[in-house]
């Protein structure tokens, strides 16, 4: 329902009470500074005050449902001791506005723990698709943009299996494939000019397990960490192998690997198709296998979202803004064609 003032037409703002249940859940709901809040309102063009553990909405009534929604499942979160910080919100107004929600709940599984005793468990109901596949099939492939954590729960998962003895190592490779940088101008040996294409592997590892544990394991052979032409002509069994940034290799490259697999081992090939650095013109192994294995019982392919970004808010809208600016290309590439098409048609006539 709406009603006239000067000449517009404004909607009649609705109330609701959301009642909480303790003045300290109250704070975590508003965040540091009343930051929860304040986002709360930004997103929603809503209005929040709080007052004898009941927090009050007012706003239009669809924003207002949806700000209510937020703040239940938040307070259900901290109810069963999840922390709810910026990166969860973000996802459950993004939830919101879409019409959707999710219970965070269901994310509460912990894989493990890093070395400074933080909880590594996923942060989206993406995430869990992708920790579900990895738990079912042989072969998994995550594919996804920037900070949706393909590398890091997969470094995880390995970590799990080999603790718990399923496998009795873990072997992480990526191809190394120059981004507008030239391997020769590096200084050192072969070795030396591809670790900085490993490091983020080794930055993983670092923080899972500590560089003490990772580099006694690294001495015994129970973890190895090389590039993926090191991969040629072996058969890994009982391994739990990881290849990263799998956009980056070419379709030969891609089956080499795969028929690397030996028994008792599982595989996680994780990349971005959006971010392709392969030379030349060559077409992305990752993009060609997606084709070819899609049918292929244990295997499953995973496809995160800009959603499921758990790094930087930024980071979320710059990806979207990419996202968008590559549309209109395209359609602004299919209008030139057919406009071509029209015009020299009218000119045959």
């Amino acid at each position: 329902m709406k009603f006239s003032k000067g000449g517009r037409l404004l909607d009649i703002l609705t109330e609701k009470t959301v009642n909480v249940g303790d003045s300290e859940t109250m704070l975590k709901l508003f965040g540091k500074f009343d930051e929860h809040a304040k986002e709360l309102e930004k997103s929603f063009h809503i209005q929040m005050t709080a007052r004898d553990n009941r927090i009050k909405v007012v706003g239009e009534a669809r924003q207002v449902d949806k700000a209510v929604l937020v703040l239940q499942q938040m307070a259900e979160a901290i109810d069963s001791k999840r922390p709810v910080d910026e990166q969860s919100l973000r996802y459950l107004i993004d939830l919101a506005e879409k019409g959707e929600e999710a219970n965070l709940e269901e994310l509460n599984d912990i894989l493990c723990y890093t070395v400074r005793g933080k909880k590594i468990m996923p942060k989206t109901l993406g995430q869990k698709n992708y920790i579900k596949a990895m738990e079912k099939d042989q072969i998994v492939f995550g594919i996804g943009p920037a900070g949706t954590g393909k590398t890091y729960l997969a470094m995880a998962m390995a970590i799990k299996a080999f603790k718990r003895e399923e496998v009795s190592r873990i072997v992480l490779t990526r191809p190394a494939v120059e981004a507008g940088e030239s391997l020769g101008f590096l200084p050192g040996d072969l070795q030396d000019k591809v670790d900085p294409y490993l490091r983020p592997l080794y930055d993983a590892l670092y923080d899972i397990l500590g560089g003490e544990a990772f580099q006694r394991y690294k001495e015994k052979g129970m973890i190895e960490v090389a590039p993926l032409a090191y991969m040629r002509g072996r058969t890994l069994d009982d391994s739990f192998i990881i290849l990263d940034e799998a956009q980056n290799t070419t379709p030969e490259q891609m089956k080499m690997f795969l028929t690397r697999l030996g028994f008792g081992s599982k595989a996680v090939v994780t990349g971005d198709i959006t971010q392709i650095d392969l030379p030349g013109g060559k077409s992305s192994g990752l993009i060609k296998v997606m084709d070819i294995l899609h049918d292929v019982d244990g295997i499953s392919f995973v496809k995160l979202t800009q959603r499921d970004v758990v790094r930087h808010r930024l980071v979320q809208q710059i990806i979207q803004a990419y996202e968008e600016y590559e549309n209109r290309k395209k359609t602004d590439t299919v209008g030139e064609k057919n406009r071509d098409k029209r015009e020299g048609k009218q000119h045959k006539e």
